[in-house]
């Protein structure tokens, strides 16, 4: 039976689906390696994965981005970023354009090296690597090992046409669409990345393995073989690579029954459900937690405008939430603040759910069947928001001008049934999965010559 690696870059949105897919190849009989780095290890272990140390980037988010230990200029350009997101899409994608090289390609000699180091230790048959690890797909193509790519994100974080970029939204929801100036200047800033992206894969081709061909574009560059999107397939997304075979996972969310939830998140449900109110779930992600302004307001609003009680996920500002003059007397039996929730518990049990636009939260609303409003800030959450209006499962809106009253109000249409393609899309995804998405792999991929 194959021999399978799976590189993933040490972030915990990314990692978590990786894991799980890893899992999946794993039941169906392959021998799976978990490759990132240390703090990692024990999420191998739960998943019943083997680990291998490897490190693909100097950046690292383990579960709330704030409180992960970081390097001082990794520390710095996470500040410079949560900052931009104060300053809307166009201000905020620009930093990140700004960081990008130090964020995704910082290290490309040593993680071919690395690499090479990995490989001769353990032979797989073939890996599966994330995208976003732009080095380690580099070192793979390098190397000639045969290997999967794994989509995060939007699909369109693998670009195909020449006017489609990493980093330029290849939709914009109505509310957060930026002024044609500020279009362009994001249009050339995603080139201008593209452009030395592609030169440094040329670079590192050119010295270390002269006989492979030289990438034609840094970001496009992919496996042959097989690209794993984990995501729906929806009938307006752009085309996917000719030449592999495009898997849409739907989701990677575990097979079977949800995991109960634990004894304590038991009891807040209990106390929050009580006489039959609904419940929403408010959570931004392991990065925007640390807008807690937007996570105040939308807990507001939906405690003055619905009757739902609300779940908040405040990662390192739960003092700032709780203490905030919007929800100071709110009632406790309707308002639960805390570091961390159990997303993928949680959602069966939630009538809605306010997120940021993160693929694994909309996948896992969708998986669920629960609506959501939308608020993106960054990356490719402004596709996705496009598409969750688009599809009929949310409304967006913009995080920097919400209200109690516009989020109330949204959640309370959201409640009355106003998202009504969620059932439908939530029905046809289901069955994918990394199940589905592992028998497909293990089919795809070629054995190792």
């Amino acid at each position: 039976m194959a021999s399978v690696v799976v590189i993933s870059p040490p972030f915990q949105s990314h990692a978590r689906p990786l894991a799980t897919l890893g899992a999946a190849l794993a039941r169906h009989g392959a021998h799976v390696d978990f490759a990132c780095t240390e703090g990692f290890a024990d999420l191998a272990t739960r998943h019943g994965l083997r680990f291998a140390e490897l490190a693909v980037t100097r950046n690292a988010n383990h579960g709330i981005a704030e409180t992960t230990r970081q390097g001082r200029a990794e520390a710095q350009r996470l500040r410079e970023f949560l900052d931009a997101t104060r300053h809307g899409p166009a201000a905020t994608l620009l930093t990140q354009a700004r960081h990008r090289a130090d964020d995704m390609l910082a290290d490309p000699e040593r993680v071919l090296h690395d690499l090479a180091v990995l490989d001769a230790r353990l032979r797989p048959d073939w890996y599966l690597v994330d995208q976003l690890s732009y080095a380690a797909t580099l070192a793979l193509h390098c190397l000639g090992l045969p290997y999967a790519t794994f989509c995060p994100g939007h699909p369109s974080y693998v670009p195909v046409s020449p006017g489609a970029y990493f980093g330029l939204p290849y939709a914009w929801p109505d509310r957060l669409r930026p002024s044609p100036a500020e279009l362009d200047r994001l249009r050339a800033a995603v080139a201008a990345n593209d452009t030395a992206f592609t030169a440094v894969f040329k670079a590192v081709t050119r010295r270390h393995a002269p006989g492979r061909p030289e990438p034609d574009r840094a970001f496009a560059l992919c496996s042959p073989h097989a690209v794993v999107f984990n995501y729906p397939r929806l009938p307006w997304l752009p085309p996917a690579p000719s030449g592999p075979e495009a898997l849409y996972a739907g989701h990677l969310l575990p097979r079977g029954a949800p995991e109960p939830l634990p004894t304590a998140w038991q009891a807040v449900l209990a106390r929050l459900t009580a006489g039959g109110r609904p419940v929403a779930l408010v959570a931004l992600g392991t990065f925007l937690s640390a807008r807690h302004d937007v996570l105040t307001t939308a807990a507001a609003g939906i405690l003055r405008h619905t009757p739902a009680s609300v779940i908040v996920a405040a990662g390192s500002r739960v003092a700032d939430v709780t203490g905030h003059p919007l929800l100071r007397d709110a009632p406790p039996e309707r308002l639960h603040v805390a570091p961390a929730v159990p997303q993928r518990e949680l959602l069966p049990h939630a009538a809605v759910m306010v997120h940021h636009g993160g693929n694994n939260s909309f996948t896992e609303c969708l998986h669920a069947g629960v609506p959501a409003l939308v608020l993106p800030f960054s990356s490719d959450q402004f596709a996705i928001a496009h598409d969750a209006e688009r599809a009929a499962v949310g409304h967006c809106l913009a995080p920097n001008t919400l209200t109690p009253e516009s989020a109330g109000s949204a959640v309370a249409g959201l409640l009355a049934g106003g998202a009504v393609g969620t059932a439908e899309l939530s029905e046809r995804i289901r069955p994918r999965g990394p199940e589905w998405t592992a028998a497909a792999l293990l089919a795809d991929m070629p054995a190792r010559h």
